[in-house]
């Protein structure tokens, strides 16, 4: 029989460690939630902490009506001015960028500077130059990420995320930033003026990357630690190969070997719509809306767009399919907008490239998306389910005779609900702002780069392990 000394020794045993336990638990929860870095797992706070409706690692981001988007109808394609505050010495990043002269960037927007000036003076709205509209707006990631930044250096302007901030030290920064206006150098400079042979896009991509090799932050971790943005599919083609150990900022991987870009280092990010954001209180519900389905653009199309002429054969006269050819010229925008509101499904179809805007206008038309694209990758699905809120029909059962449209017929009023209720709840994450705001798209690709550092710092930690051995050998040679 145990005595009762030892019963009661192994009772307060058992006490002791039930109170640590308790103890560690509630302290672990606090410094989860309450510690801001890019290593807190958001799939770790999903699991610890209590679970909430929205099934999000940041629901109180969600369909805040007040920010107001490049796009949305107090905005448009300048900057916003809606100042509010943040703890600027808790950024998620801290970001150096370099001083790049401003053919680089604001000067192909005709921006000119005054005297030995490199960026336009941010807190002056009238300084900023608007990014070139039409389809150029589409690609303007570049532009809304370094205003980003620059406005984490101005006391004037602050950021509710703090997600990036600049700093003047590159030893200090977590990554480098390139300021290159990509995109719109291919759009605006790829074409040879005059008797040239040589354009001003392929000029600047070969200064870009022979200043970019011989710089020290370059050396420090190969390039790995960089952050360039080439949304455009055709952007930065002759630069790519040499500056592919950056982390690069795309729109998909269609043009780009593995080897150059993968989801491993790279960041997807989200075109920035050209249809304007149908507030949540003015969406239409399931009986209002009579088409079916709804797709008009570009139908005869390369590479692997040859299905959208495959879908338009097939669906053509389906009385409630809306499947025309389509541009932005004239009233295209216009009459788009009004058809995706009017759509029950909208369908997005791989084109020249897996991705197309049209993804993202459906999302802020409140149509559900329909996803025909078996390569595409999409923005920040390592924090977003997009089963929720969209569709997804492989390539091969699309072009079948009457699958798809018997698949959306048979989807049920409360089913289709779910997915909108969803949309109005996620389209934040794809507006892109000035001021930044908390879960909008600059702050989402933040969020996103840094979770691609872990890898970064993984591999220059493995490099340096036996820096401090040679180092120590070595001197102990040279004494000896």
């Amino acid at each position: 029989m145990m005595s009762e000394k030892t019963l009661l020794s192994s009772k307060f045993l058992l006490f002791m460690i039930t109170i640590s336990m308790v103890l560690f638990i509630f302290s672990s929860l606090f410094f989860l939630q309450y510690t801001n870095t890019p290593f807190t797992s958001g799939l770790i706070l999903k699991l610890i902490l209590p679970s909430n409706t929205t099934n999000d690692p940041f629901p109180s981001r969600l369909n805040d009506d007040k920010h107001v988007s490049a796009r949305g109808e107090s905005s448009c394609e300048k900057p916003c001015s809606n100042f509010v505050s943040c703890d600027r010495n808790q950024p998620m990043l801290k970001v150096f960028m370099y001083d790049f002269p401003p053919e680089f960037h604001f000067g192909l927007m005709g921006w000119k500077k005054k005297g030995a000036q490199i960026w336009p003076n941010v807190k002056d709205l009238s300084m900023i130059s608007s990014y070139p509209g039409g389809l150029n707006l589409q690609h303007s990631v570049e532009y809304w990420l370094t205003l980003d930044i620059l406005a984490s250096e101005t006391p004037e302007i602050v950021r509710p995320p703090c997600s990036s901030i600049r700093v003047k030290n590159s030893s200090e920064a977590d990554v480098v930033f390139v300021p290159f206006f990509s995109s719109l150098s291919y759009n605006r400079r790829s074409k040879p003026r005059g008797n040239g042979t040589t354009s001003v896009d392929r000029l600047l991509q070969d200064r870009l990357v022979e200043f970019l090799t011989g710089q020290d932050e370059w050396k420090r971790f190969g390039g790995k630690d960089h952050v360039i943005v080439a949304h455009h599919p055709n952007s930065l083609f002759y630069a790519r190969n040499a500056l592919g150990s950056a982390i690069f900022v795309l729109a998909d991987f269609g043009r780009y070997p593995s080897a150059v870009a993968n989801l491993a280092k790279d960041v997807i990010a989200p075109y920035m719509h050209v249809m304007k954001t149908v507030p949540g209180g003015e969406s239409d519900p399931f009986e209002k809306r009579p088409i079916l389905a709804y797709f008009q653009g570009a139908i005869y199309r390369k590479d692997g767009g040859t299905i959208r002429q495959e879908l338009y054969y097939l669906l053509k006269d389906e009385k409630d399919v809306h499947f025309s050819f389509g541009t932005v010229k004239g009233n295209g925008i216009n009459e788009a907008s009004k058809g995706m509101a009017s759509s029950k499904f909208c369908l997005n179809i791989a084109g020249d490239t897996p991705s197309s805007n049209r993804l993202f206008d459906s999302i802020v038309s409140h149509c559900v998306p329909v996803i025909i694209s078996d390569d595409i990758e999409l923005p920040f699905e390592d924090v977003l389910d997009y089963s929720r809120f969209s569709m997804f029909v492989h390539a091969s059962d699309a072009v079948k005779k009457g699958y798809l449209v018997n698949l959306l017929r048979g989807i049920t009023r409360d089913q289709w609900t779910e997915k909108w209720e969803r949309l109005k709840q996620v389209v934040g994450y794809f507006e892109y702002r000035f001021p930044s705001r908390p879960g909008d798209a600059v702050d989402m690709i933040w969020a996103s780069v840094s979770r691609k550092l872990s890898s970064v710092r993984f591999d220059a930690h493995r490099k340096k392990r036996y820096d401090r051995s040679e180092t120590y050998s070595a001197e102990r040679y040279i004494y000896n």
